[in-house]
This record gives C-alpha cells, structure tokens and sequence, in this order.
C-alpha cells in the first residue's frame, strides 16, 4: 500500500465512481470539488475532504483529475498543482476527463518539461459501470509511469489498455464515444417507433436483445428509456460536450462524420428542452417529440 493518500479533484459521476473503486481496494483518499456540498459526499465514501486544489497537491499521489472540460484540466494542471508542486517534483498526475486530446497532449508537454508525471486515463462506460468495475480504462502516456502505479489503475479499471502517448487514449476515447453514442441514439429511435407501431416496449426491447440487432447498450439504458427513468449515470450536456469534441477532430483531420451530427442535433434539442443534466439516455424523449 502506497504512503500517500489518491488525490481526486472533480467529484461529479465519475469522480464519485473512482472513489468507490479506491475505498473498496483499500486505498485512501482525498477529494476536493468546487462545489463545497460535495464535501458530505466525499467523507461519506470514507474520504478527507480537502479545502482546495493545493492542499490535494501537497498531500496525494497521484492526483487524479476527474473535471468537465479540457479547460478545467488545464487550469488545474497550470494554475493550482504547478504553482504549489514547483519544477522537478515527480508527482503523478492521471486526467481521466474526456479532452481535446491534441490540447491535452500539449499540456502533457508543458507538464512533463516542469517535472510532472503525466498519464492520460480516460475511461469507456458509464459512471455506474465504472463504480461495479466494469470501466475500461484508455491509457495515454509513459508505460513505466503506469507500471509504478498499476494498483491503483488496476482498482480504478481492472481492465485497461495502453493505447500510446499523451493523446491517444482521449483519441481512443472519442471514437469509442462516438460508437456508444450512435448506438444509444439507435436503440432510442428503434424503441420510439417500436412505441408508435403499437408495440409493447418491454417485450419488444426483450426480442431485440435476442436478435442480431444486440448491443450492450440495450441492458445498460433499454429500461431506462422504456421507463422514463433519467436520473444520471452520464448527463446529456457532457455526451454533448463530447460530441463537439469529436466533431472538432473530424474538422482538423478531414473526415466527415454524418450520423454524429445527426446525433450532435438530437443532443443539442434536448438541452434546449431543459435535459441538459438527466441521463444520456433522455435521446428518447427527443425522439418521441418527433411526430409529423
């Protein structure tokens, strides 16, 4: 067992997933959030609530950054660990937020050239399934850095791969996304019409996972979306925020991506229709407003 506590900053869904992973492999923590309410929920999972970004930087290793935007990363990284750490000292730092990996890919840079330590640690599923240790993770970064601390990946994804530098497992993550996405786009639109044909939705959504049509997304949010049941495992607004991402990637590398954009409109209706912060599988809804 390291000495030192795993710093978390961010204590959103996956924030609060990775501190379950680390409680039940036996690993301290400590977690810090902007909003201060969430100092309950971090003492709760059996963590120490911090009072700010410095003190996590003083006092844990690695730090694991689980915030919303590439912006945040970069302010964390640039703004709060950097001035507290200085040059040359070693520290780990894990980003698992889904970023602009060519932005995070430069930060790494930055970070590496003052001494830090930095790995990529994106992960594919949803917060729930990473919290039941279903998550893959995507590693970007220096093998040895991950090899020093398999443990704690390990307890945060047992399942994970080494995708290559600092970029490519955001890379990996987003193509991945855009796969899921357009899948439980899919399923919402085949369960809409199921609906409109007449059909009973829980008996169809049980033929369709027998069929060649499956995909795990039906046993994931087929009886979400049947149900109406939206309460978050992750929130339409950031399945939003990742679409862009992937949409600003397809702009810089020339590949048109059709169905994504498609998928972009849908999301973007349903923020408008105040949906921003239920669960990615709230598609549906947007779906059955559709009726000519």
């Amino acid at each position: 067992m390291q000495s030192k506590s795993v710093g978390i900053v961010g204590f959103g869904l996956m924030g609060t997933a990775f501190a379950q992973r680390l409680a039940a492999a036996g690993f301290g923590f400590a977690g810090y959030d902007v909003d201060a309410a969430k100092a309950a929920q971090i003492t709760a999972l059996g963590g120490r609530a911090a009072q700010s970004i410095a003190e996590i930087a003083r006092e844990c290793e690695p730090i694991l950054l689980a915030v919303f935007s590439t912006d945040q990363v970069e302010d964390v990284v640039e703004r709060h660990l950097l001035p507290v750490l200085g040059d040359d000292s070693g520290r780990i730092v894990l980003c698992a937020s889904t970023c602009d990996p060519d932005r995070i890919a430069a930060l790494g840079g930055r970070a590496a050239a003052r001494g830090l330590r930095f790995l990529e640690t994106p992960v594919s599923g949803t917060s729930a399934q990473v919290a039941r240790g279903e998550g893959v993770g995507l590693i970007g970064g220096d093998a040895a850095i991950a090899a020093g601390i398999e443990p704690v990946l390990r307890a945060l994804f047992p399942r994970y791969f080494l995708i290559g530098k600092v970029g490519d497992g955001g890379r990996a993550k987003l193509a991945v996304n855009l796969i899921l996405g357009l899948n439980r786009l899919a399923l919402a639109e085949g369960l809409a019409f199921a609906e409109r044909l007449g059909l009973d939705p829980a008996a169809f959504l049980t033929v369709a996972k027998s069929s060649a049509a499956y995909s795990q997304i039906m046993d994931v949010k087929g009886a979400r979306m049947i149900e109406r049941a939206f309460a978050p495992e992750g929130r339409a607004r950031q399945t939003l925020k990742d679409a862009q991402l992937m949409l600003a990637q397809a702009r810089t590398v020339g590949q048109e991506l059709p169905l994504l954009e498609v998928h972009a409109e849908v999301l973007e209706a349903c923020l408008r229709a105040g949906e921003g912060d239920l669960d990615n599988s709230v598609v549906i809804e947007e779906l059955r407003r559709r009726r000519k």
